[in-house]
């Protein structure tokens, strides 16, 4: 692992923290979007977008979806925009498979609060990179994250492995997480971890916390595996082309 340095503590609760890094050759093989497409790169955390309070209402809802289901490993995801639903060693569409007792899970008043936790998101993002807010468009996959330390049963279940987003999924360009779980609290383990030359600057995660960071190969990454305890996170991601742009979840 060579040298660590702890980017973001879980103790403490930082107002703005952003490191700027040269940006990655891996935006000039997609389409430039001026104004958008990152030519200055980095990454951010913030504990000032995001109250705790907000964390543990936009938790409840991953709580409440991820009860429907659950990967048989320890990696399960609920995406609200497609329906994807961990369960067993396979997804669902949760919306086709309950039907109108989604009606009896989610409220309007959830989907408000998604809605406007993406938007201040997206606004911090625009703001840290200099770019127009609305140059942005939401893309998937943008889902809820709950990790636990059982055992992996299929490759979806292993999400330990460094990666580049923009590798993966071309059409990132800038990612976020917000995180609804404490380190050492709610999990041991499962800290944030960017893979530089030479060292690793880990983000410990804190309810409430966001961590963004333009997607490209400047910021290989990965999560420690968790040993104990649920961590419990959000994954919203952001591009510069409107061909990949999605909505925002609307209940059914």
């Amino acid at each position: 692992d060579g040298v660590t340095e702890v980017l973001a503590y879980h103790t403490e609760t930082l107002r703005d923290k952003f490191i700027e890094i040269p940006c990655s050759e891996d935006y000039d093989s997609h389409k430039r979007f001026e104004g958008c497409t990152p030519r200055k790169c980095g990454r951010g955390v913030t504990d000032a977008v995001i109250t705790r309070e907000e964390a543990e209402r936009i938790r409840r809802i991953a709580e409440r979806g991820l009860s429907l289901g659950g990967s048989d490993g320890g990696a399960s995801i609920l995406d609200l925009h497609s329906g994807a639903l961990s369960l067993g060693k396979h997804f669902v569409n949760l919306y086709r498979y309950f039907g109108d007792k989604i009606q009896d899970i989610f409220t309007e008043e959830d989907f408000a609060l998604y809605r406007d936790v993406r938007q201040r998101i997206q606004q911090r993002i625009a703001q840290a990179f200099g770019i127009s807010s609305a140059s942005m468009y939401l893309t998937k996959p943008t889902f809820f994250s709950r990790i636990n330390n059982t055992e992996a049963k299929t490759t979806h279940d292993e999400y330990w492995h460094p990666h580049v987003d923009k590798v993966t999924y071309g059409s990132f360009d800038y990612t976020s997480l917000l995180y609804l779980s404490d380190y050492t609290e709610d999990f041991g383990g499962g800290r944030f971890v960017f893979m530089d030359a030479g060292s690793n600057k880990t983000v410990e995660p804190r309810a409430g916390r966001v961590s963004f960071f333009t997607s490209g190969s400047e910021n290989l990454h990965r999560v420690e595996k968790v040993h104990w305890g649920t961590r419990y996170a959000i994954t919203i991601s952001f591009t510069c082309n409107p061909d990949h742009g999605i909505g925002d979840p609307v209940l059914m």
